[in-house]
């Protein structure tokens, strides 16, 4: 297989960093452009990165020289196949646009993911709506597209309610209690979460509430049509680095046993474990039997951060069914879910 090479925008922030870090020896990708700011374009990457990941900086990626996030400085940088953006959501919209006129975009930010005809895409549960990317490219006008990945909350919620389908999903509340390092880096001030709890994370519950109906929605060859469920989301910012545990609560139309509901988690996989992609894990979702369990800092690197993990599974006096699930939020949920997404769009054709 041809190897195509990536340009990584806002590539010194927290997402930029880990994608680097987990692109890093990839069988498919080479990293070719690294963009950021005006303030550190010129600058080799080592100089204006301050590097937050768990593993060292790839010598070469620091050795690179950073260039302006604009199409014309990216291009003159390097041959591009794709671009991966983790651009913050205030200024991703008109820059990553001008990507996609004549490059495919893998976006983590918020700008495009509810439009009609852009794929809100978790390989696993809907890729099928990558049957967007012609539509998109055709009312648009151009050579290259933009995909975008769920709300790092979203990605884990969405990955465990797909197989909760068959049994005919109704009603769904979540309550989530979300790691620091989705806030970014420096992410929350010492004072305001060292004892405490944050009940509040800004449009989080909406992205939450929306997002959701669309991944599991059905396209029906112009558009996708929204899930036919009701959900309810309460977001809250906890002292833990790494890892959103969600506590799940579903209203089902049938009544399977607590077993029925553990096979359908175990034996779920999706596109991806069936093409072999590199990203892929081989359980998307794991169950732990244990009644402790998932938390954090046992579970967040499960299947190399690219599984999400339940537990706790049982009845529900007022919905049908409760469980938790955790996922490692800047790896399933944000630059893992990027690559594993266009490794698929790579085997399915559209790279």
């Amino acid at each position: 297989m041809r190897r195509r090479s990536v340009a990584i925008l806002a590539a010194t922030g927290a997402v930029g960093q880990r994608f680097i870090q987990l692109l890093e020896n990839h069988p498919w990708f080479d990293i070719s452009v690294l963009a950021a700011s005006e303030r550190s374009a010129g600058k080799r990457y080592k100089e204006v990165c301050a590097w937050r990941m768990e593993t060292e900086m790839p010598k070469e990626v620091g050795e690179m020289t950073v260039v302006n996030a604009d199409l014309k400085s990216v291009k003159e940088a390097g041959d591009v196949d794709l671009v991966f953006s983790a651009l913050p959501g205030d200024i991703a919209g008109p820059i990553e646009e001008s990507f996609a006129t004549e490059l495919p975009v893998l976006s983590k930010a918020a700008a495009h993911r509810m439009e009609d005809d852009v794929p809100l895409l978790i390989p696993e549960v809907n890729p099928e709506h990558l049957e967007l990317i012609p539509i998109q490219k055709r009312r648009r006008g151009w050579s290259g597209f933009i995909s975008t990945d769920p709300n790092c909350s979203t990605i884990q919620l969405a990955l465990t309610l797909k197989p909760l389908m068959k049994f005919g999903l109704r009603k769904v509340i979540v309550t989530t209690m979300q790691a620091l390092s989705g806030a970014g880096y420096p992410g929350v001030p010492s004072l305001d979460i060292i004892d405490n709890i944050i009940p509040y994370i800004a449009k989080e519950e909406e992205k939450i509430e929306t997002e959701t109906k669309k991944i599991l929605g059905v396209f029906d060859g112009e558009r996708v049509r929204l899930a036919d469920m009701a959900i309810s989301a309460s977001c809250n910012r906890v002292n833990v680095k790494d890892g959103h545990l969600e506590v799940v609560y579903v209203d089902l139309e049938s009544k399977p046993t607590i077993e029925e509901v553990k096979e359908a988690f175990r034996n779920f996989i999706g596109e991806p474990q069936r093409l072999k992609l590199p990203f892929a894990p081989e359980k998307p979702i794991i169950v732990r039997d244990e009644i402790d369990r998932p938390q954090p800092r046992l579970d967040r690197d499960a299947g190399r951060g690219m599984s999400v993990v339940v537990g706790r599974i049982r009845n529900d006096p007022v919905m049908t069914l409760k469980y938790l699930c955790l996922g490692h939020n800047t790896i399933r949920g944000a630059a893992g879910a990027g690559i594993l997404s266009a490794e698929l769009m790579v085997a399915k054709g559209y790279i």
